[in-house]
């Protein structure tokens, strides 16, 4: 009986050793703390931020000439293509002709019945002259001869008038370019029957857009001449920088807005006639700050970041509430709640809490 008492107290001594080896061992898991999580920084800084207000214009052209023919008829055949570029005399469409040249055809034989009755009145004239010399004829009737002349030599020149007015409209069969550019849609076909009101194309220039800008009345007031007018692509991104060059002295009444012309001395190749572009309007360049969109989150309709801050063994992350502005390329401008300085944490801002221990990198 004292043997088993003496082998329980020795094991009961054992288990207690164990679980006191035990949990020591644990103990410096417990009270261990993780390693500050490494995260890229910015350092904030003033520089210019532009005070812009984005619009839609519509590209047009100087010089777009809308093509209509001066005659009527029917489309025999087409010359171009949309798309051609042609100079300017250079034959579009061609409209049957053959009335028209017969029209010509008839005059010019009715001129040589007029041209005959002329010479035959000149001669009459002579004959009375020679016959008034001899006392066979009266002066009045010699006077009836010289209006003879004059009325045939009037129908002749008529019928000249009228020969060089109908070859000028048979010139307007042929429908030919005013200006040298591009050719745009071609709305007839060969076959088609044409008139004065029937519009068969256009020819833009695109050496001469302009991009028209509804601005609103509300920002109207800031307008003026030479302010920067900035062409952006569907990121972003600034493709061409003019100027305000027109601004229109009424506002229209059924958009409400006022009309401002830029005219693109600098465009993409892109850019076509009645294209839609996003246009920039700069109004002025004022000192701020900007960060990038990476490093801003928005929670219930709030936006944050979060910024390093030191502490005594290091840094921490703090979240920020923020006010920001337009997008800028890929940055937020800040309205409120940072200030020059302040280190903007912009990677693995997702996995951040508020005074999550961090480490800057480089």
């Amino acid at each position: 009986m004292t043997a088993r008492l003496i082998s329980i107290l020795i094991m009961s001594a054992a288990a207690v050793a164990c679980g006191s080896g035990g949990a020591a061992q644990d103990e410096p898991a417990a009270s261990g703390e993780f390693p500050p999580m490494g995260v890229k920084t910015i350092t904030l800084a003033l520089k210019p931020i532009a005070q812009t207000s984005e619009f839609v214009a519509t590209v047009r052209s100087l010089r777009s000439t809308t093509i209509q023919p001066q005659v009527e008829g029917f489309v025999t055949r087409i010359f171009v293509r949309s798309g051609d570029r042609v100079r300017a005399g250079q034959p579009l469409v061609q409209i049957d002709p053959d009335k028209q040249a017969a029209a010509v055809n008839s005059l010019e034989s009715s001129r040589a019945a007029r041209e005959a009755d002329v010479a035959f009145t000149k001669q009459q004239l002579q004959r009375m002259q020679t016959l008034l010399e001899a006392g066979a004829v009266s002066r009045l009737e010699l006077e009836q001869a010289e209006a003879a002349i004059k009325t045939a030599e009037a129908q002749l020149a008529a019928i000249d008038a009228q020969i060089r007015g109908n070859r000028v409209e048979l010139q307007y069969y042929r429908v030919t370019a005013p200006t040298a550019g591009v050719v745009g849609d071609i709305t007839i076909r060969v076959g088609d029957r044409v008139d004065q009101a029937k519009e068969i194309t256009t020819i833009d220039d695109s050496s001469g857009l302009e991009a028209y800008i509804a601005v609103p009345l509300e920002e109207a007031s800031r307008l003026k001449l030479g302010l920067p007018v900035e062409l952006v692509d569907r990121d972003g991104t600034v493709t061409a920088k003019n100027q305000v060059t027109f601004i229109a002295p009424r506002a229209d009444d059924a958009t409400q807005s006022v009309l401002v012309k830029s005219l693109l001395r600098s465009a993409p190749a892109s850019v076509r006639v009645l294209q839609y572009v996003r246009a920039r309007i700069v109004w002025s360049t004022e000192q701020g700050l900007a960060v990038p969109i990476v490093a801003v989150s928005r929670v219930s309709g709030a936006y944050f970041c979060f910024v390093a801050e030191p502490q005594q063994n290091g840094f921490v992350a703090k979240q920020k509430p923020i006010q920001v502005g337009e997008v800028l390329g890929e940055e937020y401008v800040i309205r409120a709640g940072l200030k020059p300085g302040e280190r903007v944490i912009v990677s693995g801002v997702q996995k951040l809490g508020d005074g999550t221990p961090v480490k800057p990198e480089a």
